[in-house]
């Protein structure tokens, strides 16, 4: 039960107390938040992605966030929509360019604000 390749698993657990769906992976410990977001296919998961994965679940139990970084096309943004997929959090695209002023930027964020969605800024 304290084997690290378990621990590292994305896990769901029913919590008779809150009476609700719980997360586990590592000492993460996150609600699943029941947002349907359709039924598409899932990533195929890589030792890259678990190690994504664990490091965005660690800051999601902190109250942190995550800015995964690399090369363009490597799988950033999609795996990161796929984690929020996995715990049912509605994650916005945002594909960024110069027109973008503070006033734009703004407006996004309080909306993200407003609904408590993830975004990402490609």
């Amino acid at each position: 039960i304290n084997d690290f390749l378990w621990t590292s698993q994305l896990r769901f657990y029913w919590d008779t107390v809150e009476d609700t769906c719980m997360i586990r992976q590592n000492h993460a410990l996150i609600k699943y938040d029941y947002e349907y977001v359709g039924n598409s296919g899932r990533l195929v998961i890589t030792p890259l992605t678990d190690r994504c994965y664990m490091t965005l679940t660690t800051a999601l139990q902190l109250y942190r966030g995550g800015l995964p970084q690399g090369p363009a096309g490597t799988g950033k943004t999609e795996t990161t929509k796929d984690l929020a997929k996995a715990i049912a959090k509605y994650v916005i695209v945002f594909n960024c360019s110069d027109g973008l002023d503070y006033q734009a930027m703004g407006r996004m964020f309080s909306g993200l604000a407003q609904t408590g969605s993830w975004s990402c800024f490609d």
